[in-house]
């Protein structure tokens, strides 16, 4: 099953990492500058809206736990050997924006690549009489909107129609949504 991720606002894969005299949050990418979102974060996600829906079908708690080790296994693992559980890909650009990319930049050009599809904001704090705090200047990169990701799901087919469902809940992914950033729409490519 394929899953696309479109970007509806300005999104923060973030890394963990922070760059030094520059940007305070940066942006998960790979070698070639290409950002993507991990399939086991997503997994995160994913769990935490299958708790919530079978938690407003009325399920028990223990149930609910027993439903989510049966579909995703134990949280912080992946089974990829069985059939049964979910299995998320990481969300990447297609391949072929990847590769007419890299022809129009060129390889090795990673920061360039990752400045065509991402930029940097900066951020300060505002003291209640509006005026910015001293020291709260940050900066953040950030993936631009706009642009979908792709994820390749092992799955089940009876459990299909279970994931569509769940997708189509699940509105925002990355850091910093509390402040309007990774707001998404998940769907099914067929």
């Amino acid at each position: 099953m394929k899953i696309r991720m479109q970007l509806r606002s300005d999104v923060v894969f973030g890394n963990g990492a922070s760059i030094p005299g520059g940007e305070d949050r940066s942006v998960l990418c790979d070698e070639n500058g290409f950002p993507y979102y991990k399939g086991g974060t997503f997994k995160g996600i994913f769990r935490e809206e299958l708790e919530n829906y079978l938690g407003w079908t009325a399920e028990e708690p223990d149930k609910i736990r027993e439903a989510c080790g049966a579909l995703l296994g134990k949280s912080g693992s992946d089974d990829v050997m069985n059939p049964d559980r979910l299995v998320f890909s990481d969300f990447r650009l297609s391949e072929y924006v990847r590769s007419r990319m890299l022809e129009e930049i060129g390889a090795g050009k990673r920061q360039q690549v990752l400045d065509a599809l991402s930029h940097v904001r900066t951020f300060t704090a505002v003291s209640p009489d509006g005026v910015a705090q001293q020291g709260s200047l940050r900066q953040c990169r950030c993936i631009n909107k706009g642009l979908s990701f792709y994820s390749e799901l092992q799955c089940a087919p009876d459990d299909e129609a279970l994931v569509e469902e769940l997708l189509s809940g699940i509105k925002w992914v990355g850091t910093m949504r509390a402040r309007g950033f990774g707001k998404v729409k998940l769907s099914v490519v067929r």
